[in-house]
Order: C-alpha cells, then sequence, then structure tokens
C-alpha cells in the first residue's frame, strides 16, 4: 500500500502510487532545461547524483501531513505473467510526467502526475533468459537525460540485462543508441577458465547469470551500470560470473570504460587474491546504487561480496575489491582511490547502501566528503577527493576462523567515529529478560552457540554444540538497499537502523554428496553452509554440486 510522500526533506525508496499522487500539485509544466528538486522534480532515483535524497519542498510539511488524501492510484497487475509481489521502485517525476517500471514484466509506464492517466507503456518479452535472470520484478525505477532543449530520453535496465533507451515523450525506443535503442550488457560479461589463469570466457546469453534491479546512473552525458548476481548464501558456482561496471555514451551507446571489480591478470589487485584465485571466483557486483560528483570527475562503486558470502577457502587473501567502495575517474574508468571495509569478507558485510556525497565541515575545515552507511551500523565517512578516512579507521585483531581450508583476515577495519548507529554485534544482556526464568532459558540455549564480538567467524557444527556462530546484523541489519539520505541544510545523515536481525552461520561436514547445489570443496573437508538462503526455482531444477579450485 502507499506509504510514502513527499516532504521537505528526505524520501525513502517509495511505491510508484503514492509518489505519482502525492505529486499531483507540487510540479507541473515545469519549462524545458535541466530538471531539479528545486524546482519540484524528482529526477533521479535518489533525486541527484550526490544520493541525498532531499528535495527543498515543503508543501507537505507537519502541520499538514495528517490532512493528504490519495489524488489517484495506477493499477499494474497486467503488466507481466503475474501480479508483482515485491515493490521497491521509486518513480521520477519530471515536468508533470512520472517515469516508472512496473509490474513483474518491469514494463515502463509514463503517468500524467495530475490525474495518473496512462500517456504510454512499453515493454520486452525476454522468455526464457528473464524467466531465470537473478533480479526479477520492476525493479526500482528508471533513469533520466536530456539536452535541456527538447530531446529527453528515459534509460532502464530490463530483467534479463538489457540497457534500453526511449524516447521519454513517446515511449519509443532512440534508434540511434546502441542496437535500435538496446544494449546487450550480457556481452561482455564473463567468468574465469579453470586451470588457465588470465583467461576468461563470455557468458551464455540466455543462462549465463547477471541482472540488475536497481537505476542505472546518468551523468554528463554517460550511463554508468552495475552488476548483480543471485541474491542469498549459494551461488551455483564458485567460478560465477565476475562483477563488472561499464559506462557508455548515453547519445549512442558507445562503450566509453570498463571496471573489472575482481582485477583481472596483471591489474592492480589481482595479487590479493592467493593462488591466481581471482580467475576462478566470480560476483562482487555492484548492486546498489552508485553516485558520481561531476565536478570532481568521481564515480563511486559500492562493492558486494566476492563468492561464497560466508566461505572464502578457495579465495584466501583480502580478495579486492569485494566489500570495497571504489572510487573511479567518470571519463576513463581509471582507479583513483578505493577502501576496504572489510578483509577477507565471508560475513555478508557487502556495501548495500548507495554512497551519500555531503559537504561538511570538520573542526571548522570544509570537506568534500563521501559517507556509506553500511549492514555493520557504522557510518564510514571519507573525503571524497583522496579517499581518506575523515576520522580514525583502526586495523584491529579479530577471531580467526578454524573451518578447514578458511584463512581469515587477522585485522579488520574499525570505525572509531561516528559511533554505531545501531547494535552490531550480539551480547546476551540483550536477551529475552521478562522473567528470571525465561532469562535463564535464553542463556541456556545461547550456550550451544559460539558467541563473540564482530567479525566472529561460522563454525563447524558439532553434535552437542556449538551448532553455529551466532551473531547480530550482518546479513540484513543495520542499513540495507534502501541506504540513507543527506540534509545538505542540517549536515545531517538519516538512515534505517534494523536493531534485531540475528543471524546463525555454520558449516556441517557430509560424508557424501547431497542434491543441493551448495557442496564446498575445502582441501580434504567437504563442507556445506547451513545458513541457507533463497533457493530459486533454477537452482532446485539443475542441483549439481560445486568445485571451488581448479582441477
Amino acid at each position: 500500500m502507499p506509504r510514502s510522500i513527499v516532504s521537505k526533506k528526505l524520501f525513502q525508496s517509495v511505491a510508484p502510487l503514492a509518489l505519482s499522487g502525492l505529486l499531483a500539485g507540487a510540479a507541473l509544466a515545469q519549462p524545458y532545461g535541466q530538471p531539479s528538486t528545486a524546482k519540484g522534480d524528482w529526477p533521479w532515483y535518489f533525486a541527484d547524483p550526490s544520493g541525498s535524497r532531499f528535495s527543498p519542498q515543503d508543501q507537505i510539511n507537519a502541520a499538514n501531513f495528517n490532512k493528504l488524501e490519495l489524488a489517484w492510484h495506477f493499477k499494474t497487475d497486467a503488466m507481466g505473467a503475474h501480479p508483482e509481489y515485491k515493490l521497491e521502485g521509486t518513480p521520477l517525476e519530471i515536468n508533470g510526467t512520472v517515469y516508472t517500471t512496473a509490474g513483474s514484466r518491469r514494463a515502463v509506464v509514463a503517468l500524467d502526475a495530475k490525474t495518473g492517466e496512462l500517456k504510454w507503456v512499453y515493454s520486452m518479452n525476454e522468455g526464457l533468459r528473464a524467466a531465470i535472470s537473478p533480479r526479477q520484478l520492476s525493479g526500482r525505477g528508471v533513469s533520466y537525460w536530456t539536452d535541456g532543449n527538447g530531446d529527453d530520453r528515459i534509460l532502464y535496465i530490463t530483467t534479463g540485462y538489457r540497457l534500453v533507451e526511449l524516447n521519454a515523450h513517446t515511449g519509443r525506443p532512440i534508434e540511434s543508441f546502441g542496437d535500435h535503442g538496446v544494449i546487450d550488457m550480457k556481452l561482455g560479461a564473463y567468468t574465469g577458465v579453470p586451470g588457465q589463469p588470465g583467461v576468461y570466457k563470455q557468458i551464455d546469453l540466455v543462462t549465463g547469470e547477471i541482472g540488475l534491479h536497481t537505476t542505472p546512473t546518468v551523468v554528463d552525458n554517460i550511463v554508468i551500470v552495475g552488476s548483480s548476481m543471485k541474491e542469498g548464501f549459494q551461488p551455483t558456482t564458485q567460478n560465477n560470473t565476475k562483477g563488472i561496471v561499464r559506462a557508455w555514451d548515453v547519445k549512442t551507446g558507445q562503450l566509453i570504460w570498463t571496471f573489472h571489480d575482481i582485477p583481472q591478470k596483471g591489474e592492480f589487485g589481482y595479487d590479493s587474491w592467493d593462488n591466481n584465485s581471482a580467475d576462478y571466483n566470480g560476483n562482487t557486483g555492484v548492486w546498489t546504487g552508485i553516485t558520481a560528483d561531476p565536478a570532481l570527475g568521481n564515480v563511486y562503486l559500492p562493492v558486494e561480496d566476492a563468492t561464497n558470502d560466508v566461505y572464502g577457502g578457495s579465495r584466501t587473501g583480502n580478495d579486492l575489491f569485494a566489500d570495497s567502495l571504489v572510487c573511479v575517474d567518470l571519463h576513463t574508468g581509471k582507479l583513483k582511490w578505493y577502501y576496504q571495509m572489510v578483509h577477507h569478507p565471508i560475513w555478508n558485510y557487502d556495501i548495500s547502501s548507495p554512497p551519500l556525497l555531503a559537504d561538511i565541515t570538520v573542526d571548522g575545515k570544509a570537506i568534500k566528503a563521501v559517507a556509506v552507511p553500511s549492514k555493520e551500523s557504522w557510518l564510514y565517512v571519507f573525503d571524497r577527493t583522496t579517499g581518506k578516512p575523515v576520522w580514525p579507521m583502526v586495523e584491529r585483531p579479530v577471531p580467526q576462523s578454524d573451518t578447514p581450508g578458511e584463512k581469515t583476515s587477522k585485522t579488520q577495519p574499525f570505525v572509531t567515529k561516528p559511533a554505531p548507529y545501531a547494535r552490531n554485534q550480539f551480547d546476551p544482556k540483550d536477551l529475552i529478560d521478562f522473567t528470571p526464568d525465561l532469562h535463564t532459558k535464553a542463556l541456556d540455549v545461547v550456550k550451544q552457540y559460539r558467541v563473540g564480538p564482530m567479525f566472529t567467524p561460522p563454525v563447524i557444527s558439532k553434535v552437542g554444540g556449538p551448532y553455529k556462530t551466532l551473531s547480530l546484523d550482518n546479513a540484513s541489519g543495520g542499513t540495507n538497499w534502501p541506504g540513507g539520505g543527506y540534509d545538505p541544510e542540517t549536515q545531517t545523515v538519516f538512515v534505517p537502523a534494523l536493531n534485531a536481525a540475528i543471524v546463525t552461520a555454520g558449516w556441517w561436514s557430509r560424508p557424501r554428496a547431497i542434491r543441493m547445489p551448495n557442496i564446498w570443496k575445502a582441501r580434504r573437508a567437504r563442507l556445506s553452509p547451513s545458513p541457507a538462503g533463497p533457493v530459486s526455482a533454477r537452482r532446485r531444477m539443475r542441483p549439481r554440486s560445486v568445485k571451488t579450485r581448479p582441477s
């Protein structure tokens, strides 16, 4: 149901019905030119290239909020083979028109912001390619580009990982962009070839695993797109598709640059993967929003975990650029700086929030900053020009893994300031205490698990315990994909904070292969991840074991 509104300050990710209906009187018949929140527009998924989600409009405020009424609604049930069941989109509103993706086929619609009347709709039926794609349903919306003189375009990513550019007035593909308005982004996506360092293989254009549900980043006539794979803890192969970020010319669709989230042989960071394991590991996508500073010519890439989220025996080393904030040149894609927030990540602490660009003052000094909310409930804050932390981030010793084949980093970076904005490690003192008896029983249950500070690794499950490692927030806690926002008037960051995401993680030994495709070989031990994530229909239909090292 609709639950978000236009306010003077910040937007969260919202349902299209809510945003479109309540914007009806806010921004109509704007003149041509570059749209902006100052004019009453909402031209980006997160308002502007900085990711702020801020608008100076003040028509809706605390005094009249309770008087709002629904102006109209638009149903999307027929836009796909079945109704949408997971709506995450944020529509754009530009010059009196609302643009958004809609329905389980990820159609694009343009609606009159005042009445909700459908202006046009565009849809692509991609068949099997979309049906088995890793990121489905309507996604998070569209992007917009204009020359300021009437050439207005909508860009979006299909379920099957195609980049489509449409005329914003008619909904027809821009013939001069790519192949008649479409770029097949699976072309150029690749895996490694086990046993052949530096050799890479193009993925299958139908069954190859790569997709994206967030919106392209469009700035300075450049459109930038990341990548993602299946959600959950169970990739079907260790040698999965590798995360990439690419940039195209927004007018022609010509490829401008490619950044390899897992460095290729000869690139900086390749040696942070032991035994050439950068070649036979995958993932490290950029699936959340990408933000940019056009004045500095910088793009900020929040990179996720490598394969697998909870086991790294096949990729010992720090594994750059997994779980790193990476700054690249807007026009060339060349690396400028990076900061790895988790070394050798095995806790599902992938960066899940778009970086926030903020001009702040610290001890009387003006700083161009970039701030990243996190699952760790830490706000990582850097000078966005140099990458230097604004406040110290200290490497501290952390517990080490005793899982066969695993080799965790001896230290991890800890944020010293700001303080955590939610709980980020489990404390038995937080257990239920309604009565002394209940608290005692809760303590008895917890004794069956390994409990420790942040970065305590998963255990090998044993009869009688410990069954698993019990931790807080690393899978879905703190701030996840909705991200945060920044109010430039008060220099305040606003973030959602999940305080109670208890996670258990462990491994059990298996004497023989099981049917589910989650067998992991680590030296002589055969291990299976017990924190089973969502398993797709494709995995159920095509069970297979997984080799983590080349033969």
